[in-house]
């Protein structure tokens, strides 16, 4: 006799990033083990009758209680991280585990475990930010590390605590391609930055608006090119991270022509906030701060056709979490001490796929598949977690969420569950909404309820990455 199903979830709608069917799934032991109409009854039945059942979203760009360099701490630990993830529909959470410039980066992950042990509601896996690739880091621990499941890492152009010179890059690269890792590149050109941020001092121009005069997207643009140059003369493919709009995307697509292999990130902030949200007055726009910042409408409609034409292949929140009111946040160094001492980030984490959905799907921009495979099954793929997350098949983990497409929400800071005291998206109407989560086949969040218990995520161990066709 056949063991009789754990759960089944009836009468919804499924989407995948290649198709959309009417399906019943059954699942067993927190792994999805059929797909059928009319399955048996189970032990337990979720009825998603009029619903979408989507693949669990898998957020690759988030920071949770993040070493920093500057006195600021992070407001979001592997607890309020993770668990705002989980109300957004986000079943998978890829944070980064940050060495210190003269730290040993064994030691980075070491110490990026013991914050998260035991806390998170959601299964996570890390990506590693090198900024001292010492012959040591290069020779012995970045090589073990990536064979361990830390297949992926994150290197800066910019930022002095973070940025590499171009020898430094290519040598990480050199690594990467040696032991099959994908790169990940914040690409800002730091003179260009630095030179612009003390002429802007020096005219007092220091309010948080100048943020954007000091990171134009020319600075992007360059370094995107500069990054590509450099993984063109190793043959290895990069990730161009929260790019922001339509030079530094001329760049990957132009590289794209000649054959290289080069992918792209983008973020909420780049398709609904502009400059002029950092010019809110007095100090409001640091709420707003985050680089590359956001730059204009014309800008936000370049980033929406690229999502459209293939151009990003992950739609990431890049959460990076300050409170406003705050000396240990945005406040760190006064409200008077000017744009540059303000730590960059935005909030984003549970918002990421209900802005997506409502501006995208519902009003047509883009289709369900394309969705689900910038938010969940891309990044799945590229940071080596396919087939066991990013998708609905037979043997994947049963990591769910379940829509209700006709929800509105005004989004309020109140109704988010991060520890930041405020959201950049205070206001916004959206059209659809995650209502029941499922992770492993455990409904984690049901009608508004945490139902999962603090520490049952699992950490992930990330496979050779798919680098897609």
């Amino acid at each position: 006799m056949t063991e009789p199903l754990d759960l089944v979830i009836r009468g919804g709608t499924v989407a995948t990033a290649s198709a959309e069917f009417k399906a019943d799934i059954g699942i067993r032991d927190g792994r999805i083990v059929t797909l059928a109409v009319e399955l048996p009854r189970a032990k337990d039945e979720i009825d998603a009758t009029g619903k979408l059942v989507l693949p669990g979203g898998v957020d690759a760009h988030c920071h949770f209680d993040q070493p920093t360099s500057d006195g600021s701490r992070m407001a979001d630990d592997f607890a309020s991280g993770p668990l705002s993830a989980a109300f957004g529909g986000t079943t998978t959470v890829i944070p980064f585990a940050c060495q210190q410039k003269g730290q040993s980066l064994r030691a980075a992950v070491s110490d990026y475990h013991e914050r998260a042990n035991g806390k998170s509601v959601i299964d996570y896996a890390f990506h590693l930010i090198v900024t001292d690739p010492t012959e040591q880091v290069l020779g012995q621990e970045l090589p073990a590390l990536i064979r361990d499941g830390y297949s992926s890492f994150k290197i800066y152009t910019t930022y002095d605590d973070l940025k590499l010179d171009d020898r430094q890059i290519i040598e990480v690269l050199a690594l990467a391609k040696r032991e099959g890792a994908l790169t990940m590149i914040h690409a800002e050109n730091s003179d260009i930055i630095a030179w612009l941020t003390e002429a802007l001092e020096r005219a007092g121009d220091t309010a948080p608006r100048f943020h954007a005069t000091a990171r134009p997207a020319i600075a992007e643009r360059e370094a995107t090119h500069r990054a590509i140059s450099l993984a063109e003369v190793v043959d290895t493919p990069i990730l161009v991270v929260h790019v922001s709009g339509g030079e530094a995307m001329q760049q990957i697509v132009t590289a794209r022509h000649r054959g290289t292999r080069v992918f792209a990130e983008t973020c909420p902030q780049y398709l609904f906030l502009t400059a002029d949200d950092l010019d809110l007055g007095g100090f409001e726009g640091a709420k707003h701060i985050c680089s590359p910042p956001p730059r204009d409408t014309a800008s936000q409609e370049s980033v929406w056709r690229g999502l459209q034409d293939g151009t990003f292949q992950v739609f990431s929140s890049d959460h990076a979490p300050f409170r406003f009111d705050d000396p240990e946040g945005k406040k760190v160094g006064g409200e008077t001490s000017g744009f540059s001492h303000v730590p960059n980030g935005i909030p984003g984490v549970e918002t990421r796929l209900p802005l997506l959905f409502s501006e995208g799907v519902v009003k047509g921009r883009i289709s369900l598949r394309r969705f689900v495979e910038l938010t969940s099954t891309n990044p799945a793929r590229l940071y080596g977690l396919m087939p066991r997350k990013g998708t609905i098949a037979i043997g994947s983990d049963a990591d769910i969420a379940i829509w209700d497409p006709q929800k509105q929400v005004t989004i309020t800071n109140d109704m988010l569950h991060h520890n930041v005291d405020y959201t950049p998206y205070e206001g916004r109407q959206v059209t659809g909404w995650p209502e029941i989560v499922l992770s492993r086949g455990a409904v984690v969040i049901r009608d508004g309820e945490c139902l999962g218990n603090p520490g049952r995520g699992q950490f992930l161990e990330c496979g050779t990455p798919d680098t897609l066709p």
